[in-house]
C-alpha cells in the first residue's frame, strides 16, 4: 500500500475497489481544515458489499481513513492491492 515514494497507492486502491462493483469517494474539506478537525472523508458502497453496507470514516490523514476503513472491506470478503 506504500509506495517507494513514501504515498499510499490510492488509486490503485479505488481502482480495484471499483472493478469489484465498489463505488470510493475520498473528499478533503476546506472548512474543517481549517478549523482543525478531521478534514478527510472516506465512503465505499455498492452491490458486493453485505446488503450494500456502507463503508464511511472522518479523520486527520488519508492514512487515518484507510486504516480504519481497508480492514473493514477485506471483513466484507473484499480483496485490496498490498
Amino acid at each position: 500500500m506504500i509506495t517507494t515514494g513514501g504515498t499510499m497507492d490510492i488509486v490503485r486502491i479505488m481502482e480495484a475497489l471499483a472493478e469489484q462493483g465498489v463505488t470510493v469517494i475520498f473528499k478533503a474539506d476546506a472548512e474543517r481544515m481549517r478549523d482543525g478537525t478531521k478534514p478527510w472523508t472516506f465512503v465505499a458502497s455498492g452491490a458486493p458489499l453485505r446488503e450494500n453496507l456502507l463503508v464511511r470514516t472522518d479523520a486527520k490523514s488519508v492514512a487515518g481513513c484507510l486504516a480504519i476503513c481497508l480492514p473493514r472491506l477485506k471483513e466484507a470478503g473484499l480483496t485490496i492491492p498490498e
